[in-house]
C-alpha cells in the first residue's frame, strides 16, 4: 500500500503542479506562480506550511517502505483500500476544479495583480474548490498509510489551507471585486457547499 501511496502523490504532484503550470505558461504565457512572500506574513506562514505538508506528504509513504509502523487503529484493510478511492478522486477533483479557474489560475497571491472574478464551474459550488481537492486528496492519502508523518502532514495542510484562504485569499478578493465578492461569500460555501458562509 506505501508504493501505491507514493504513486497516487507523485501523480498527483505532477499533475496539480508540474502540468498545470506548463499548460499556464503555453496557454497565457506566464506560469501563474506567485510564490513571493515578505517574512512574518500570513502569506508567508502559509507558504511554509504548504511546503511542510507537501515535504511530509512525500516523506510519508517513503517512511512507510523503510518500515515506519501505521498507528494501529486506523490500520484497516478496508480504510486503506478507501484511502486510493477518496485520493484518487482528489486527484480528479483537483484537475477539473483548475480547469475551472482557467487563465486565471494562480499559487499564491500578488496584492498589486488584479485577477478576473471566476464563480463558474466548480467555483459555483465552493469558494476554495482547488483547495478543498487537495485536502480530500491529502486525506485519501493519509488513510492508506495511517503512520505519525502522514497525520502531521494533513494537519499542517489544514493549517496552512486555513492561513491562506482566511488571511490572505479572502482579503484581497475583497478588496478587488468589493461587494460582488460580498455576494458571492454569503451564497456559496468556502470548502464544503452552504457551509462557511458569510453572513450578508
Amino acid at each position: 500500500m506505501a508504493a501505491a501511496a507514493l504513486a497516487l502523490y507523485l501523480t498527483w504532484v505532477a499533475l496539480a503542479f508540474g502540468w498545470q503550470t506548463i499548460r499556464q505558461q503555453r496557454r497565457t504565457g506566464d506560469t501563474g506562480l506567485r510564490l513571493a512572500a515578505r517574512p512574518g506574513t500570513a502569506q508567508w506562514w502559509a507558504k511554509l506550511g504548504f511546503i511542510a505538508a507537501m515535504t511530509l506528504g512525500l516523506a510519508a509513504p517513503i517512511a512507510a517502505l523503510t518500515g515506519l509502523d501505521n498507528i494501529a487503529p486506523l490500520d484497516h484493510a478496508w480504510l486503506r483500500a478507501a484511502g486510493i478511492v477518496v485520493a484518487a478522486a482528489g486527484i480528479a477533483l483537483t484537475a477539473a476544479a483548475q480547469r475551472s479557474m482557467g487563465a486565471a489560475w494562480r499559487i499564491g497571491v500578488d496584492p498589486d495583480e488584479r485577477t478576473p472574478f471566476v464563480t463558474a464551474g466548480a467555483f459555483g459550488l465552493v469558494r476554495n474548490p482547488i483547495f478543498t481537492a487537495m485536502l480530500i486528496t491529502a486525506t485519501g492519502l493519509t488513510m492508506i498509510i495511517p503512520n505519525i508523518v502522514s497525520i502531521i502532514g494533513l494537519a499542517i495542510t489544514v493549517v496552512a489551507l486555513e492561513l491562506q484562504v482566511r488571511l490572505v485569499e479572502e482579503p484581497y478578493l475583497r478588496e478587488l471585486h468589493g461587494d460582488r465578492y460580498s455576494e458571492y461569500t454569503a451564497t456559496v460555501g468556502r470548502f464544503v457547499p452552504h457551509i462557511g458562509r458569510a453572513p450578508r
